[in-house]
């Protein structure tokens, strides 16, 4: 089900790099809320509607997550890593947007679950390229129905593949 309201969550720790993406976001025209914070926990809370991020009305759960990887307190290794361990929450496209070209950096997200990895543009004008290019793509993705939590809906199940899923 295609959603009408999209909001995007980005983590990361540089205030640099957050006004950056939020100037980049605005330039490219994306139509959607954009919600940033500064670490992997915060990001955590904002997944689990806790604390600040509690009102569901204003922090919407996010239709897709930009992640840089070296933060602190908690990495984007701890939000792949809450994402992976938590079931009950929805299948969140997360894209992990960082500075860092390491190979075994890119195997451990891939591994704890990212959808895509991408080295960090230096130039801003190509930084604004890639959002549109992500946000263009993420936002006509089906995802599964969720709450305001962020849980999994049921769904009716039709035809042999819907029985298939009705068993898990």
């Amino acid at each position: 089900m295609t959603r009408t309201k999209y909001t995007i969550l980005v983590a990361d720790d540089d205030p640099n790099d957050r006004v950056l993406m939020e100037r980049a976001f605005k330039t490219s025209l994306v139509k959607a809320e954009l919600r940033l914070v500064t670490c992997g926990e915060e990001a955590i809370a904002y997944l689990r509607g806790e604390g600040v991020f509690a009102d569901r009305s204003n922090y919407q759960y996010p239709s897709f997550l930009l992640t840089d990887l070296k933060m602190f307190p908690g990495d984007g290794f701890s939000i792949l890593e809450f994402l992976q361990g938590t079931p009950e929450s929805a299948i969140i496209p997360t894209i992990v947007l960082s500075s860092s070209n390491d190979l075994d950096d890119v195997k451990k997200a891939y591994t704890l679950g990212a959808s895509a990895y991408i080295v960090k543009p230096q130039d801003p004008g190509q930084l604004v390229e890639l959002l549109k290019v992500i946000a263009a793509f993420w936002l006509i993705c089906e995802v599964p129905e969720v709450d305001e939590a962020g849980r999994r809906l049921q769904t009716t199940c039709q035809g042999k593949l819907g029985e298939r899923f009705a068993k898990r």
